[in-house]
């Protein structure tokens, strides 16, 4: 009876241990966090239009 516990909790303990790997490499992969630049220049607003989106703007 305890066997395919034995299995399930096996299975379970490889999964998340894959798991716990992957989430390592993509981090690293992915630049630790680094964001890009933000642009030095500042948008043009030609009346009410502005240069990007309001959805982009960060204020």
């Amino acid at each position: 009876m305890a066997g395919p516990i034995v299995v399930v909790l096996f299975l379970l303990a490889a999964v998340a241990v894959v798991a716990m790997v992957s989430t390592v490499v993509v981090v690293l992969r992915d630049g630790r966090g680094q964001v890009p630049r933000e642009r030095s220049e500042r948008p043009w607003m030609a009346g009410n239009l502005p240069s990007v989106p309001y959805s982009l703007w960060r204020f």
